[in-house]
């Protein structure tokens, strides 16, 4: 069986006709041939140069004699460059004039533009550039929003150009440095060229942004593409050649590996310039630091990548809530769920500075430390972070529990807060059989079994490296006593299913959905009702033969195309099948993972943050959300712990096991050169 990935990563984006170059915090989405109308940005929302959420090109067309250049072959090279072929948009079938674009996003932008005179015969050719900016808000731009601030733009010379932006004291700027000068105005640059037989002109054009008075940007020169990379740690060559490799003759299998490695390098980013890399959550509107998205990420990728977890967990500890902010909805101890750094949320019309709206991250961070010392031994972080996790523990155990009924339950108190506040965060996720709202404050089933792994493995942590036999004694009573409740509180005897939630009353929340699934994975559930759960997420209102739903389609508030009610998700599916297998459902995990590897096929690969809900036998081919962001963290995370998952991979007290239950379908897997607690490792 061939090694996978191969040696020289190559990386395909594009959604439609767009042409998508990304690095981290910043990307370009243009045209095809590589240009942003700015009216066409204003109304589509999501084209021009975004870093930090913010827009900072709302236009950037190239026109040749006063026309864009007819396309005829345009493609990333990688994730964070781009190249574009034309020739003149009118003319022979056999055009004398050929332009070529090269464009990088690393620490700003770099553009080479080359234009050909492949003729006998001598040419003028009028080259212009048009551009402009709004400094956009990512979040006003989701809206439909505008904050009014003040734009202006100074022309340095013959060669620069400045558009900056002001508004209460926030400052943004885009300054635009072109190596050959030309005719430069406020908004365009011409060149007039006189070319002779055979002769080739070229320019290279730097675009920088200015953060408040901060400039991020580059000089890469002529043919920059191949010299510049992204400001990270491991290039993405490093990148792959770290992770382990992959033996395997499934082709769906190979290319949803390599793929989901590709990914995760491409949305990593520093936040803080802390030298720390983690991915952002998805593309376009999640591309900041998101806690639930970062955790979950990490944890499926730890055998592959650990230093996302690191990473995540570091960044994350040095943003835990320290006071009560009712406008932030923080209390002490609580991990983030969202950070911005746009005109909204510095102005305070956002309250994502950061924003602490997620039930789940802070339970999900003990879950990771331990887990990532599991496999790294690294001790050191595991003591460094003692009193994070102290502090995290202590708001499990006081306001992430209001009523001190013992579960995790949340209602915003901010003007601008998320009504929900678990991973199905949007406003009508949390619905009854019948469809009803639930009212809160909530408590929904899956936190109260992270709560439970969050003990349980601080537990651990106390008792081994802490030196605190006492907490840990008290939190294995209490993770005890936790899954007691739980399992007589939250079942469902006549639906034979946990309820989705306890509503403000403590009724029982009766929609059958996806969280129960996560129940597996934390291990809260009593032996005898996993079976239970595991049929009743295979059965045909919930199984559409791609994934699991979030919602069965027996219930009222079902719809295959509503968010969080209906459609299906990689990462919850990959939790789900990683649970399965803790429970010794290893045929039915395999069967979940399998459906993922082929639904991924039908989207080249990059799996979508969701797809509709609708039945495998009836669409015969997985059907789009319209919204929905690619690539995204946790979805490429999705196929890595799949892997973990058909191999049946665990690290524990006696060191590395290995359970394989692969389907005959894969065929032999192996990967190599795992690192395992400092060792490399062959898996098969």
């Amino acid at each position: 069986m061939p090694p996978f990935p191969p040696r020289r990563p190559g990386y395909a984006h594009r959604v439609a006709d767009d042409l998508i170059v990304l690095d981290g915090s910043s990307f370009f989405v243009s045209d095809a041939a590589g240009d942003v109308d700015i009216a066409d940005a204003t109304d589509s929302g999501v084209k021009g140069l975004f870093h930090s959420d913010v827009r900072h090109l709302a236009g950037w067309s190239l026109l040749i004699n006063g026309q864009p250049m007819r396309v005829l072959t345009s493609r990333p090279s990688d994730y964070y460059s781009a190249r574009v072929f034309g020739a003149l948009a009118a003319g022979a079938h056999n055009p004398a004039i050929a332009i070529q674009r090269e464009r990088i996003v690393a620490d700003g932008v770099h553009e080479d533009i080359w234009v050909e005179n492949n003729s006998g015969e001598p040419a003028a050719v009028t080259v212009e550039l048009r551009f402009g900016a709004d400094f956009a808000d990512l979040l006003a731009v989701k809206n439909g929003r505008s904050m009014g601030g003040r734009t202006r733009v100074e022309v340095n010379g013959e060669n620069q150009v400045t558009l900056a932006y002001e508004n209460q004291g926030y400052r943004r700027a885009t300054t635009i440095m072109f190596e050959v000068p030309g005719a430069l105005a406020e908004d365009l640059m011409r060149w007039e060229l006189s070319l002779g037989p055979r002769e080739k002109w070229q320019t290279c054009i730097d675009i920088a942004v200015v953060i408040e008075d901060r400039e991020v940007g580059m000089r890469a020169g002529h043919g920059g593409m191949g010299s510049v990379h992204p400001n990270m740690e491991m290039t993405l060559g490093e990148w792959i050649d770290n992770a382990p490799v992959l033996h395997t003759e499934l082709d769906s299998l190979q290319q949803a590996y390599r793929q989901s490695l590709l990914n995760l390098a491409a949305l990593r980013f520093r936040p803080h310039r802390k030298g720390l890399s983690l991915p952002a959550a998805g593309l376009p509107w999640f591309m900041a630091l998101f806690g639930r998205d970062s955790l979950i990420t990490a944890y499926q990728a730890l055998p592959f990548h650990a230093s996302l977890a690191e990473s995540a967990l570091r960044a994350l500890a040095t943003l835990q809530a320290t006071e009560r902010d009712d406008f932030r909805d923080a209390d002490p101890g609580k991990i983030l769920h969202e950070l911005r750094s746009g005109e909204m949320s510095k102005l305070g019309h956002a309250p994502y500075t950061p924003y602490y709206g997620s039930h789940d991250a802070t339970p999900l961070f003990l879950i990771l430390l331990d887990e990532y010392e599991r496999w790294t031994a690294d001790t050191a972080l595991v003591r460094d972070l003692e009193q994070v996790a102290r502090n995290a523990l202590a708001w499990i155990e006081g306001p992430g529990d209001p009523d001190g009924d013992g579960y995790l339950e949340y209602q915003t108190r901010s003007s601008q807060g998320l009504r929900n506040q678990c991973w199905k965060d949007s406003w009508n996720s949390v619905l009854f059989a019948d469809g009803r709202l639930a009212d809160p404050p909530i408590a929904t089933c899956e936190i109260q079994g992270y709560a439970y792994d969050a003990r349980v493995r601080t537990a651990r942590l106390a008792r081994e490296f802490w030196g605190d036999a006492e907490l840990a004694d008290r939190l294995e009573r209490d993770a005890a006593g936790l899954r007691e409740r739980f399992n007589r509180d939250f079942w469902i005897e006549s639906r034979g299913h946990y309820a989705f939630a306890l509503d403000g009353a403590k009724h029982q929340v009766d929609a059958l959905t996806s969280n129960t699934g996560h129940l597996l994975w934390s291990g809260i559930l009593d032996q005898d009702r996993a079976g239970q759960v595991v049929a009743r997420l295979m059965g045909e209102d919930m199984w559409s033969g791609w994934g699991i739903r979030t919602m069965s389609t027996q219930d009222g508030g079902y719809n295959p195309i509503e968010y969080h009610n209906g459609t299906v998700w990689p990462h919850d599916n990959s939790l789900i099948a990683e649970g399965m297998r803790r429970y010794g459902f290893r045929e039915q995990a395999g069967t979940v993972v399998l459906a993922l590897l082929d639904a991924a096929g039908y989207f080249e690969f990059l799996l979508p943050e969701v797809f509709a809900g609708h039945p495998r036998s009836e669409t015969k081919t997985p059907v789009e959300y319209p919204t929905a962001c690619r690539p995204q963290a946790w979805a490429a995370g999705a196929p890595l712990l799949g892997l973990r998952t058909l191999l049946g991979i665990d690290v524990g007290d006696d060191g590395l096991t290995v359970r394989p239950n692969v389907p005959r379908k894969v065929g032999r897997i192996r990967l190599s050169d795992v690192p395992v607690r400092g060792r490399q490792r062959r898996v098969s």
